[in-house]
């Protein structure tokens, strides 16, 4: 089962949307039930209910339909929970910490021992002001001369650590700020136009295989492809469930939370990020999370 947030083109009003069977029908679930403009609501009455995800789709599948790429399109989709904060964990793949070292100048090998230590690594990267939805503007550093876009599968969850959901992810980093000194990840992290979620929430009805997932990414300039790349979901070397159980531990976490579990494909190092560039994150289970730099 998967839903959206969007501004609803004749109201303006904020919708929380079931996703039709074929893809692209958006039904508003809002208008069925006002209480519920947020995927939390509805997980949460759901389970108290003992409603089963099948049926609650069938139900909520009618009234006016509306088309995916066309909320897209006209810049209504928000992001697909209202996520208090991001969070985001690093060095997850091979790639990522042959990337990390090739970037770094410190000279010992920071990023091979958090790749295979027992704690993983776990930064903030965003408030929910900040996240940008599928359609919306990427924004650069000004003080960097060399950005990348980070695929990432996001999980979605609630107060209690539960797996809502997934979604994916954008984690637009400064791979030359975080070079120079780690403590500057934060400055090669946090910045506006930073983090992009969407489109939509799959939900976690226990069916999902999220192992046998592939991650693509997709970057055009000028109309042109530049970059391309993919991962498959067998290479995460951490567990969902570890990555979960260590934010939780000692913090407060709140419902809605997003964390991005890594990334597993990096742009060749001769490439940045520019104006105008076209940044396509996709996986066939949940769709193509498609934004502009601004």
């Amino acid at each position: 089962m998967k839903t959206v947030r969007y501004r609803d083109p004749s109201t303006n009003e904020v919708h929380l949307g079931i996703v039709g069977d074929d893809q692209d029908g958006v039904y508003s679930v809002t208008k069925q039930v006002p209480d519920w403009t947020e995927p939390l609501a509805m997980w949460r009455a759901l389970r108290m209910l003992e409603i089963p995800y099948r049926t609650a789709h069938e139900r909520f599948s009618q009234g006016t339909r509306l088309s995916l790429k066309e909320l897209v399109h006209q810049h209504r989709l928000l992001c697909p929970a209202i996520c208090s904060e991001v969070w985001a964990s690093g060095v997850t793949y091979e790639r990522s910490r042959q990337a990390r070292n090739e970037e770094s100048e410190a000279e010992d090998t920071i990023y091979d021992k958090v790749y295979t230590a027992v704690r993983p690594e776990l930064f903030f990267k965003a408030t929910y002001q900040r996240v940008i939805p599928s359609g919306g503007p990427l924004g650069l550093r000004s003080d960097s001369q060399w950005m990348i876009p980070e695929p990432e599968l996001t999980l979605v969850i609630s107060d209690r650590g539960d797996i809502v959901g997934w979604t994916l992810g954008n984690d637009v980093s400064s791979r030359d700020i975080e070079g120079e000194n780690p403590l500057y990840l934060p400055q090669a992290k946090i910045f506006r136009g930073n983090c992009a979620l969407g489109p939509v929430l799959l939900w976690n009805t226990g069916e999902e295989q999220p192992k046998r997932w592939t991650i693509t990414l997709a970057i055009d300039r000028g109309g042109k492809r530049v970059v391309e790349g993919s991962v498959s979901l067998e290479e995460f070397r951490r567990d969902f469930r570890e990555l979960v159980e260590y934010l939780m531990h000692d913090n407060v976490v709140f419902d809605g939370t997003a964390l991005m579990t890594g990334t597993g494909i990096v742009p060749p190092n001769d490439f940045s990020l520019q104006s105008g560039d076209v940044v396509r994150i996709g996986a066939d289970a949940i769709g193509e999370l498609t934004n502009v730099v601004g």
